[in-house]
C-alpha cells in the first residue's frame, strides 16, 4: 500500500498531466463566456478546486471533475453578476478585441443560468441548503458539518448527490 507521500505525488502527477491536456482547451472554453480578462483567473479557480477536494487523491483521471468544476465556477460568477446588476464598461472601447456576437452568448448563459437554477430548486430542502452553504456562502464541508449538526461524510453525500443532479439536469438541457 503506498505511504502518503506516494498518493500525494501521483495525486499532482495527474492534476499536471490534466492541467497539460485540457488547460489550453479550459482556457478556450473559459474566454468564449467571460473573455480574456478573467479567463486565466477562471481557469486557475478550477485548477485550485479541484486540488482542494478532499478527496482529490481518488480521482483517477481528473477531467471529468475539472470540467464539472468549470462549468460550475460560470454559472456561479454569472449568478452572482445577476445579483450585482454591475455593468462593466471598457475603458477605452477603441482597444477592444472583436468578439463572438454577444448577445447571443448572453442569452445561453441566460438560459443555462435558469436551467441550473430549477436544478437547485429541485433538489431536496437539506441537499439544496448544504449545496447553497457550500457554493454561495463558500463555506467548508466543516463548517457546514459544525453548523448544521451532520457528519462531514454526510456534507460530502449532499454535495454528490447535488451535483450529479445538477450535471443530469445540465447534461439533458444541452
Amino acid at each position: 500500500m503506498p505511504d502518503q507521500d506516494e498518493i500525494a505525488r501521483r495525486t499532482r502527477a495527474r492534476l499536471d498531466r490534466a492541467y497539460r491536456t485540457h488547460g489550453s482547451r479550459l482556457l478556450r472554453y473559459f474566454r468564449a463566456s467571460v473573455g480574456d480578462d478573467a479567463a486565466s483567473d477562471l481557469l486557475h479557480e478550477a485548477f485550485a478546486r479541484v486540488a482542494n477536494t478532499p478527496k482529490v487523491h481518488q480521482l483517477v483521471e481528473p477531467a471529468g471533475y475539472l470540467w464539472r468544476v468549470a462549468r460550475n465556477l460560470l454559472f456561479e460568477r454569472t449568478r452572482k453578476q445577476k445579483r450585482s446588476n454591475v455593468i462593466l464598461v471598457p475603458f477605452e472601447e477603441e482597444h477592444e478585441p472583436v468578439s463572438a456576437p454577444m448577445q447571443e452568448l448572453e442569452i445561453e448563459a441566460a438560459e443555462l443560468l435558469r436551467i441550473y437554477e430549477e436544478a437547485i430548486d429541485a433538489l431536496p430542502p437539506k441537499t439544496r441548503r448544504v449545496y447553497l452553504m457550500q457554493r454561495v456562502d463558500e463555506l467548508s464541508y466543516r463548517e457546514i458539518h459544525e453548523r448544521l449538526g451532520i457528519s462531514i461524510a454526510t456534507v460530502e453525500y449532499h454535495m454528490m448527490k447535488a451535483l450529479a443532479h445538477i450535471d443530469r439536469v445540465l447534461d439533458a438541457a444541452q
